[in-house]
């Protein structure tokens, strides 16, 4: 008699997907604050570099985010996380490299955040639809909270020794953690022995095919298309107060690297709370309506970091607004994960979750160049007040929607 799984941690694979998945969430945190340092301090560039850089990282998933999506509901997803996991470990080690030779520049940054964030765009892809095949469909909020969970611990940790390691070694040797962190990702990955099903030839014609059913299944979904449009507009939001944060922290409020990695870890605590609460808050309440309340949360937080002042109490009022931030994340992502691949079949789960992905981070690709120039135009700021602003927009459009009444 087989025993029915009643936790993720039951569920075959499920243990080493989390341990690779935590170990490369922790070094992705050191390299987030460590390039935004580098832009900054060592390129000596505004928040339009840092609005630039953020779009090429992203730009492969407004170009190619649609093909990915049918090339994972095609192939067996685990060597795809494997592979993308040992390239992007080795292809971070270039960046100290051309940096000590002194051969760094801004376009050669964007170049290799654009390489990166091909390779990002397919992991991304594989790891969101491999969680369906880990464990059953009753259990995927409760599976998404515990990846959220470590996820806030390295958020936690991450920025803070970030701050200390730019400190001591400088930005770019910092970047060393993640290379490391991703092979070691890639090991563990391969170390899964869940099946999968044998993969599918591709054909022109048929990705074609394929990635307009992605499409239909998310724009005419009833509910999916709520809440697809909606994040649309958060990651808009998003990508504004991102470009403009780093530049504002280090310079307005005259922070130093490591005080800007202790509040970001600020956030990671409140990502760690939020997503401990998510899956109680999911069953009472229901997955809409509390998605709605995480968007209203993110117009407080940002409110909080626009208020900040640089004096002592206004590095605390910043980083309470990144605590805010980060359990408004922590809170909604595992119910609004749980909520998409629970009405989603596995054969549409890599399309799904391409699709809304590749247009969120086109938003970024628009966002944060935008946000950048009118941050170096106008001021930090009044942008962090727009981008406040956005998120306020966003939340009362989705508790106004049929949305608000979804559960898993």
């Amino acid at each position: 008699m087989v025993t029915k799984p009643v936790s993720p941690w039951d569920s075959p694979g499920f243990l080493r997907f989390w341990t690779a998945s935590t170990v490369s969430g922790f070094g992705t945190y050191v390299t987030t604050l460590a390039i935004q340092v580098l832009i900054v301090l060592s390129l000596h560039q505004g928040s339009v570099a840092v609005g630039l850089v953020s779009a090429a990282r992203w730009l492969p998933y407004l170009l190619f985010g649609l093909v990915a999506g049918v090339l994972i509901d095609r192939t067996r997803r685990r060597p795809l996380l494997v592979a993308t996991d040992l390239g992007r470990g080795v292809l971070l080690v270039g960046i100290p490299l051309l940096a000590v030779t002194h051969q760094l520049t801004l376009s050669v940054l964007m170049a290799f955040m654009a390489v990166f964030g091909l390779m990002s765009l397919l992991n991304d892809a594989a790891f969101q639809s491999y969680v369906p095949r880990l464990v059953p469909t009753n259990l995927l909020t409760a599976a998404h909270a515990r990846l959220d969970q470590s996820d806030a611990v390295s958020q936690t940790s991450g920025p803070a020794l970030a701050g200390g390691l730019v400190s001591l070694l400088t930005a770019p040797w910092a970047i060393l953690v993640d290379a490391a962190s991703y092979l070691v990702s890639g090991i563990l990955l391969m170390r899964i022995s869940v099946a999968e099903p044998p993969g599918q030839p591709l054909s022109i014609r048929g990705v074609r095919q394929d990635a307009v059913e992605g499409l239909r299944w998310v724009y005419k979904h009833p509910t999916l298309r709520l809440i697809a449009l909606n994040t649309h507009g958060w990651f808009l939001c998003s990508a504004v107060v991102g470009a403009v944060m780093p530049a504002f922290a280090l310079r307005t409020l005259d922070l130093s690297p490591f005080g800007l990695g202790l509040a970001l870890a600020g956030g990671g605590v409140g990502g760690l709370a939020g997503s401990l609460a998510a899956t109680r808050l999911g069953a009472r309440w229901g997955s809409g309506r509390v998605i709605v309340a995480c968007r209203a949360l993110s117009a407080v937080s940002w409110s909080f970091v626009a208020l900040s002042t640089p004096h002592w109490y206004g590095w605390l009022v910043f980083g309470a607004g990144q605590l805010l931030f980060g359990f408004s994340l922590g809170a909604e992502n595992a119910n609004e994960m749980g909520y998409r691949q629970a009405v989603t079949p596995d054969r549409l789960q890599g399309r799904m979750n391409a699709t809304m992905r590749s247009i969120n981070r086109a938003m970024i690709v628009i966002g944060a160049p935008v946000g950048g120039f009118l941050g170096d135009t106008i001021g930090y700021r009044p942008m962090l007040w727009a981008g406040a602003g956005g998120f306020l927009v966003v939340a009362l459009a989705l508790g106004l929607s049929r949305f608000r009444d979804a559960r898993t």
